[in-house]
């Protein structure tokens, strides 16, 4: 959706083509009159670059006047000045045209974030005695009792008083597996309560709790990302100045010495009109919105030229686990039987005490189970432990290793990293389930060869034997587990503050808990196909196949655009030096000044469109 300033632009350039196109296309058939050519084309000239104009005057006014604002205004005058007036207005609608590309790719509009983030609770239930009263979660003070329903959220961060539950926790965390919370357990803002109606004390204020501050991270911390200079403000610097004074010194020096006053301020104003920078002002930017088109079309959204530029030099790569590098969905990665008993046995009981949950855990063994078993069983939850299933034949005990040693049964446990549920029969280990969240498939190409250009680094809420256990088996350099947002912020801020000058460091993640990371990072990635809309809000490219090896993909469309961008930058350059140096000495008229602008022009568009085609190499 195009903000109301690139709205104004495209109309203006609309309203200037539908006067310039006629005018030109009858000029060059009928050869009309001057006086007319010059009072339509000046009229379109108006109509397209006023705020140029405008910006021009007022830089001058404070003194800051050497841009390229400056140096479109010089060359279009004096493109009016040796009668050239449709060449003045082809120029400043190329140039308009340029920048609104530019603007459209780097300057999109962004709604806040922080009303995307749905982690803020709206309301919250004080108790007091019998008595309970809807306030909101700014008005809840230490020590106030807080019921909070199923389906609800927390609304500060405080102390289990009374009931059992389960939270949800991936929006603080990012993690899928819910944790089970009892009396005196502490609970974070902005978690969900899944099931039960609980009791907590407050511990902190809101202003101070868990989700206010991912709020202010997210709100504030995009201050602290430096913006890289646009590549011709930067040029027009040193250019505009240089070519101005040779412009002036070609009008006035020679002229003094053989006294051919007209001939050299013609030769003069040649040299403004060459000097005009059009093949880099549409070229460059092109390039780039060229690139970003090109990465679309592979499902990789790009936010704007500089974070093509970004990724090009990326070379520290951190990722969140859960969704980034793993599928964010558990799964049965090992069955351990008894000896006595089978695999096939272990699954089945298990699916029968399970089958009528819906816990992420239950419903991974449910998966494995091709038909579901018709015993029936009479449940009993045991809080913090698992599940008591009896029957007239059996009592069947499913859950983690507290709960059989409760009920005094010896066990093994699984070598592979993972959530275990034991399982055991008539007071008889039968053997385990290990649940755990997988990596994807491309996860193990990808950072191999992510390897190969820099660093990779892992910073995941998960406990630290299941982070080092998935970082192990991808390969990954260094891991920081057990972080909650806040923490990962200063993480990454450790990262850049310790990395190389020419270092940069490439955030990717996928969840809320992240959009802080993503916003600090030098470049955030998110995965689009999962992600939650505040990370793909928060982030410079978002993956919308939700597949990890798109990150090679993005940096193999960078490096193309970037490459690009320097054939035209040094082709544009090279062929305007020349032909400056031809116009200064009398050899270059206004046929060769038209090519060493519109000409050099097209050429450098023709080679940016080359972005637009990306070869997808399959492995």
């Amino acid at each position: 959706m195009l903000d109301r300033k690139n709205k104004n632009r495209l109309i203006r350039i609309a309203v200037s083509l539908l006067i310039f196109l006629p005018v030109f296309i009858l000029d060059l058939c009928l050869s009309l009159n001057e006086f007319l050519v010059l009072a339509l084309t000046l009229c379109s000239y108006l109509i397209v670059g006023y705020d140029v104009i405008l910006k021009s005057l007022r830089n001058m006014k404070n003194l800051r006047f050497l841009d390229e604002n400056f140096l479109m205004l010089v060359a279009t005058v004096g493109a009016f000045a040796v009668r050239e007036y449709l060449e003045a207005v082809a120029v400043m609608i190329f140039y308009q045209i340029g920048e609104f590309f530019q603007d459209y790719a780097v300057a999109r509009s962004r709604k806040s974030i922080a009303n995307l983030m749905d982690i803020r609770p709206e309301s919250a239930t004080v108790v007091s005695g019998e008595e309970e009263k809807v306030v909101d979660p700014e008005e809840i003070e230490i020590g106030d009792i807080i019921r909070i329903k199923a389906g609800e959220k927390i609304p500060v961060d405080g102390i289990v008083l009374n009931g059992t539950t389960n939270l949800d926790m991936k929006a603080l965390t990012g993690e899928s597996l819910p944790k089970e919370v009892a009396e005196g357990d502490e609970v974070l803002s902005g978690s969900i309560n899944m099931d039960a109606v609980i009791e907590i004390r407050a511990t902190k204020p809101y202003f101070d709790s868990t989700v206010a501050k991912i709020l202010d991270l997210v709100q504030n911390v995009s201050g602290k990302k430096a913006k890289s200079e646009n590549f011709i403000t930067k040029f027009a610097a040193i250019y505009t100045p240089a070519v101005v004074l040779g412009a002036i010194l070609l009008a006035v020096i020679p002229p003094c010495v053989d006294g051919l006053w007209q001939q050299w301020i013609f030769r003069a104003l040649t040299f403004l009109v060459v000097s005009c920078p059009c093949a880099l002002v549409i070229s460059v930017p092109l390039s780039f919105f060229s690139g970003i088109g090109g990465a679309s079309k592979e499902g990789i959204l790009i936010k704007g030229g500089n974070y093509v530029e970004a990724l090009n030099k990326a070379n520290i790569f951190v990722f969140d686990k859960t969704g980034t590098l793993t599928k964010g969905e558990f799964e049965v990665v090992e069955v351990c039987a008894a000896s006595d008993s089978s695999e096939e046995e272990v699954l089945r009981l298990a699916a029968a005490v399970e089958k009528s949950s819906n816990h992420p855990i239950a419903r991974s063994i449910l998966r494995k189970v091709s038909d579901l078993p018709s015993d029936s069983f009479s449940v009993e939850e045991v809080a913090g432990c698992g599940l008591i299933a009896t029957s007239e034949e059996m009592t069947l005990l499913v859950g983690n290793s507290k709960l059989l040693e409760q009920n005094g049964i010896s066990f093994e446990v699984p070598s592979k990293e993972g959530s275990v549920v034991y399982v055991a029969r008539n007071q008889k280990f039968l053997g385990s389930i290990v649940i755990a969240d997988v990596p994807k498939e491309e996860s193990y190409e990808t950072i191999r060869l992510l390897n190969q250009i820099g660093k990779t680094v892992m910073l995941t809420g998960d406990s630290s034997s299941v982070a080092t256990n998935i970082a192990g088996r991808l390969g990954i350099q260094e891991v920081h587990s057990e972080l909650l947002p806040q923490d990962k912020v200063k993480q990454i801020e450790e990262i850049i503050s310790s990395k190389k000058e020419k270092d940069v460091v490439c955030f990717v993640g996928d969840g809320i808990n992240d959009a802080p990371v993503l916003m600090r990072s030098d470049i955030g990635i998110s995965m689009g196909g999962i992600g939650s809309d505040s990370a793909i809000e928060a982030s410079d490219v978002v993956l919308m196949y939700d597949r990890l090896d798109g990150i090679l993909t993005a940096k193999r469309i960078s490096k193309k655009t970037i490459t690009i961008v320097w054939e035209n930058i040094v082709f544009a350059l090279g062929i305007k030096l020349l032909v400056l140096i031809l116009s200064a000495l009398g050899y270059a008229n206004m046929w060769m000044a038209i090519f060493a602008d519109v000409g050099v022009a097209v050429l450098a568009i023709l080679n940016a469109m080359r972005c637009l085609k990306i070869k997808n190499k399959k492995r």
